[in-house]
């Protein structure tokens, strides 16, 4: 028996079970494979991802394990014809510590997340396949291959896109072909290429190949799009072909094959994120193309979201219904993302301000409250920016699982407070949820109007 069941060790699930640990929510992440993916896959972290690894403890780890982006060196015909950098680069802001991706192989990312998880005491339980599911008004049931079963008083599917607990509830998941074409991705060792670059050899027909050197590893990334009807070989002789096909390099310049995976690009999105008291995320409620680096990014975003809710509901004594705001607003948010990522894919957006998810928020949610007869600046819903009042740090301020002031001393126990909110704000009085988003902004704080906000939340 557990409070939580999060079922899939990616990072949405690690990220959920680290932030319930730290609220004391008795949580449990299972794991149908014998370890952690062992792959690159989403190696970009956006600063919004930054910003919340941060607040989980982790950011050291990540920034000591990775390295920003190389710039992108174009091959053609065998030659070099010039660099492109990859993003456009963000104006320096107060409000913004972290204006750029930051690459860690995501092998590395979910490494960090399940030490930083233990460490707080949870745990994961490899080995465990989900087969099926019961739910009753108490509680879900649910049942693995090798005939265990665990009662947990909620389950979040984290199990990716082809999720078995999504299929157990009948959610359908609608999308798209995002690319007609075949990928290819791999993790592999080269010679003869300078790690100063993000290579890119491409075609004219729109196919190409690029190897990437992944931070804080002697391994390249390959990410190949081949013509149709040629199918990749995830081995190390076929990667050999397609380098020695595609770049001057000959085959035996491939020195070793860590990890591939053929696919071809989709986006999808769930119909529903909430069912009862099993909830969707990460790529099983949401599927996107890699390009843009959004969907690993997307997927910690909602566990982040979701964490304090259900730690308000399981610990603190929140209404249920406080869940409903899971749904209404990670599923408009991924929606928005999805169609990000297949515009970036097909080359109509580039990477930069669109990409680095510090501009989504929750202005419509039914949670954001803006009071204020004229409001200016940040508004009920927004991301809450960094900045300094009297010298303290606002990040180091929110930093923990609690609500904060800005703007006048809280007059409610356990919501810590700050006299001010810096001028970037604009005037009034904001209150930060949990998870960095302004929550409630209004003209002043009084006892009665704040317990009545945090009413709003659920919370007494």
């Amino acid at each position: 028996m557990t409070d939580v069941l999060i079922v899939g060790a990616g990072p949405t699930g690690l990220t959920l079970g680290i932030d319930l640990a730290r609220r004391d929510v008795d949580a449990l992440v299972v794991e149908r494979a014998d370890g952690l993916l062992p792959g690159s896959r989403g190696k970009g972290l956006q600063p919004r991802t930054l910003e919340v690894f941060d607040d989980l403890g982790v950011l050291g780890a990540i920034r000591a394990h990775g390295g920003p982006y190389p710039v992108r060196m174009v091959w053609k015909n065998g030659e070099r014809i010039g660099e492109q950098p990859m993003f456009d680069a963000l104006e320096p802001d107060e409000g913004v510590p972290y204006r750029e991706p930051w690459m860690v192989p995501q092998w590395r990312t979910q490494q960090i997340l399940r030490d930083r998880l233990e460490e707080l005491g949870g745990r994961v339980a490899f080995g465990r396949e989900a087969t099926g599911l019961d739910q009753d008004a108490q509680g879900v049931t649910v049942h693995f291959a090798d005939g265990g079963t665990v009662r947990a008083r909620y389950v979040v599917a984290a199990d990716g896109g082809r999720s078995t607990v999504r299929r157990a509830l009948g959610v359908e998941m609608a999308g798209e072909t995002v690319d007609p074409n075949p990928f290819l991705v791999a993790d592999v060792g080269v010679r003869g290429l300078d790690r100063d670059h993000w290579h890119a050899f491409l075609a004219d027909d729109g196919t190409g190949l690029m190897l990437c050197p992944l931070a804080g590893t002697d391994d390249f990334q390959l990410a190949a799009r081949l013509p149709q009807g040629e199918d990749p070989e995830p081995t190390l002789e076929g990667v050999r072909t397609l380098v020695a096909a595609r770049t001057p390099l000959d085959a035996s310049a491939v020195t070793r094959l860590g990890w591939a995976s053929a696919y071809r690009p989709r986006a999808a999105l769930a119909d529903r994120f909430r069912v009862g008291r099993v909830l969707l995320a990460g790529d099983a409620a949401h599927i996107h193309s890699p390009a843009g680096g959004q969907g690993l990014n997307t997927s910690v975003q909602d566990a982040y979201n979701l964490g304090w809710k259900l730690a308000a509901v399981l610990r603190d004594g929140a209404d249920e219904a406080l869940l409903d705001s899971y749904e209404e607003e990670r599923r408009a948010n991924a929606a928005e993302m999805l169609g990000l990522t297949t515009k970036v894919h097909r080359g109509e957006v580039r990477r930069g301000k669109a990409t680095v998810q510090l501009d989504l928020g929750y202005r419509g949610s039914s949670l954001s409250m803006e009071t204020r007869r004229d409001p200016s600046g940040v508004q009920a819903g927004d991301r809450a920016p960094d900045g300094r009042v009297d010298g303290v740090r606002l990040f180091d301020v929110f930093r923990g699982p609690h609500f904060t002031l800005l703007g006048g001393r809280s007059p409610v126990a356990g919501v810590r407070s700050l006299p001010a909110a810096p001028a970037s704000y604009g005037p009034g009085v904001f209150l930060i949820r949990p998870d960095g988003y302004v929550g409630w902004a209004g003209e002043r704080a009084t006892a009665d109007g704040l317990a009545a906000c945090l009413a709003r939340f659920g919370l007494r």
